[in-house]
């Protein structure tokens, strides 16, 4: 190959291995791959501040746990049972990295965080993970696959890279994966995650009441109530496609997709609830009126733009060349870019496609310089016979000879002094 040929598809295979800017590494939500891992890393002990926070607070070692997850506010929360049996915030961290915009998932490789009351046991939890640490949120749950809705190996993972998942720094993961190991010691069998948009204060609600995904929303907040009231969790069931919370059916069983029975809840429990709900209102009633709210952050407008990420990441995982931001949908339902900067993932496929794509125009660049070479050739093969058509009709009818003109030399006629000077001659002879 022709040094200049030769580089050229250096540059193209080098173009096509640009990396994408978000979850490069991170869950792909197809598998989540497994190294040798580290047992150092699941075996870690409590760090010293969650051991102190424990003892100020009057927890066990090993009592119950849940988790609380507040996207837009890019927080988790690690609560913990105390000893009189209500639960206290142990820890607070930031999430490292998280794809996706406010709102549920819908269906696999849309980018988006679970939101909705999900359960994680022992058998969930990853020591192995490429990605530091990691356990599985338990997603789909029963409200999910109620309505549909698909994705696998939705993560809680170390190494700050996410595609669906919420990723943590690795610090931040092993202390999280350490307290979850010590209350699973401690015979809790299972803890619960409750993934939220946002913290469902009133003034939030407000933010969003305009948002397609509101009534969703309000759903949640129930369950949301309900541990903000008994700083317990909530007992959480799915019937007619929703979710209901700490309900009693005494002789049926809640179906997800089938009506809800006759329910029961303490009357204790009940006017909590309702006391708690009248303090809502008059908040969200005052916080509509606002002036000084915040504007509210993008948010999934449903199952069609789902559809939009979902495709621009099958796309990406086959190895193609795709804006390196996933698509974006407006309220109008138009389909928008929101960058145009192009690359594709560094993986095999990937590699795979840019050798491909680069032997292709290689391929291409050859054959339009034969097809030119050609083209040139045939011109000046036309030209020589056009030449030699010319050639031979002149010989076969030259032009007529050109008439001879003789030239003539003019006389000069004699001016005044050359009359006289005659004369004179002809008077007295030469």
């Amino acid at each position: 190959m022709p040094m200049i040929a030769r580089l050229t598809t250096t540059r193209l295979i080098r173009a096509g291995l640009l990396v994408l800017a978000l979850g490069v590494a991170g869950c792909t939500e197809s598998t989540l791959e497994v190294s040798g891992g580290s047992s150092g890393n699941a075996n870690a002990p409590l760090s010293q501040r969650v051991v102190q926070t424990m003892i100020t607070k009057s927890m066990a070692r090993g009592a119950p746990i849940i988790a609380r997850v507040f996207k837009e506010e890019n927080k988790v929360e690690i609560w913990k049972q105390k000893t009189n049996g209500r639960y206290d915030l142990l820890a607070s961290y930031e999430i490292c990295k998280m794809s996706g915009k406010l709102g549920p998932k819908y269906i696999e490789g849309d980018r988006q965080s679970p939101e909705g009351f999900y359960t994680v046991r022992p058998g969930q939890m990853n020591p192995n993970s490429k990605y530091h640490l990691a356990f599985n949120i338990g997603y789909p749950n029963a409200y999910d696959r109620a309505h549909g809705r698909t994705g696998s190996n939705l993560m809680v993972h170390g190494a700050c890279s996410s595609s669906g998942c919420f990723s943590m720094n690795n610090s931040q993961m092993t202390e999280i994966y350490a307290i979850a190991r010590e209350s699973f010691k401690g015979g809790q069998t299972e803890f619960q995650i409750q993934s939220f948009p946002f913290r469902m204060t009133a003034a939030n609600m407000a933010r969003y009441r305009d948002d397609p995904n509101y009534a969703f929303w309000k759903n949640l907040k129930e369950g949301y109530d309900y541990f903000e009231i008994t700083k317990t969790p909530p007992k959480v069931d799915v019937c007619e496609k929703r979710y209901v919370f700490n309900a009693a059916a005494p002789g049926a069983s809640l179906s997800p997709s089938g009506a809800c029975p006759a329910v029961t809840q303490p009357d204790s429990l009940k006017m909590a609830y309702q006391s708690y709900q009248s303090g809502y209102e008059a908040a969200f009633a005052s916080a509509v009126g606002s002036r000084d709210a915040l504007a509210p952050k993008p948010t999934i407008l449903g199952i069609q733009e789902a559809k939009v990420v979902s495709e621009w990441t099958k796309k990406r995982a086959r190895g193609e060349r795709v804006p390196i931001e996933p698509p974006a949908m407006t309220a109008t339902g138009s389909v928008v870019q929101t960058t145009s900067r192009m690359g594709r993932i560094d993986s095999p496929a990937g590699r795979k496609m840019a050798a491909l794509e680069a032997a292709q125009a290689e391929k291409k660049r050859l054959a339009e310089e034969k097809a030119e070479a050609k083209r040139l050739a045939e011109e000046q093969k036309a030209a020589a016979k056009a030449a030699q058509i010319a050639a031979a009709e002149a010989a076969k009818n030259p032009p007529p000879p050109e008439p001879v003109v003789e030239a003539t030399v003019p006389v000069e006629k004699p001016g005044f002094l050359g009359r006289v000077g005659k004369r004179i001659t002809n008077i007295f002879g030469s």
